[in-house]
């Protein structure tokens, strides 16, 4: 239980503080913290939670991070969907909260004709930049493919663990700073069902890629690290 309520909370913080930075921060005249701000934003709160719970229950904060962990066989599969389903809860916890919040704003609505509705992500003519379903997937595959390697790495008994962290969070605000205008960045599948819940519409029909593209990325990372990368001599 205390590993699943560190996954709450951590993907709680990841979602309120990720998205709650575009929601709140990122238009405001003069004084928007705009895509690098909450590209930093999305990397602090891993970074940040990491230090808080990662000791409990490793750290996830995401799905697909889950799957990559299993894929490289440092996951056990029994507590594969314990682990996905405190993240996406927490992460819809973050979003109703964030709703709750933007609810008491003058004139708030959600349109979820436009790409970016509550932060969430798209393709097509809910991708920010109008990338396609194609260049989505893709994007979404290797970034998370990427993340997965970066996490891998920096968590190996090889390495010095005690800036995996610093090298995680870093990584998450490269990736956004990719891809925010392809998909509005996602390489997290609760990230992406939390606030699609909210948006509705096509957002929220557009969510299978955000499931999909992140886990079989990072299912390839996994199998990859594991067989190709990994140092199987004893430390």
């Amino acid at each position: 239980m205390r590993k699943l309520l560190a996954e709450f909370f951590g993907t709680y913080w990841l979602v309120f503080g990720g998205c709650g930075s575009a929601l709140f921060a990122a238009g405001i005249p003069d004084l928007g913290i705009g895509f690098a701000g909450v590209s930093l934003a999305f990397g602090l709160t891993v970074l940040t939670m990491a230090y808080a719970v990662g000791h409990i229950s490793g750290g996830h904060f995401n799905p697909a991070v889950s799957f990559g962990l299993w894929a490289s066989g440092r996951f056990s599969m029994k507590e594969l969907l314990p682990y996905v389903v405190a993240q996406c809860v927490g992460a819809i916890a973050a979003a109703g909260t964030l709703f709750t919040i933007l609810s008491g704003k003058t004139g708030f609505t959600i349109d979820n004709t436009k790409a970016g509705a509550f932060a969430s992500n798209g393709f097509g003519a809910f991708s920010p930049d109008g990338y396609s379903m194609q260049s989505a997937f893709i994007a979404e595959f290797v970034l998370t493919l990427f993340f997965l390697l970066v996490i891998l790495g920096a968590t190996d008994k090889f390495a010095n663990g005690k800036f995996a962290g610093i090298a995680i969070g870093l990584a998450l605000t490269l990736i956004h700073l990719i891809s925010i205008p392809i998909t509005n960045t996602s390489v997290n599948p609760a990230r992406s069902l939390s606030q699609a819940i909210f948006a509705g519409g096509e957002p929220l029909s557009q969510v299978w890629l955000f499931w999909a593209a992140p886990i079989l990325g990072a299912i390839a990372a996994g199998f990859i690290y594991k067989n190709l990368l990994q140092d199987h001599t004893e430390a």
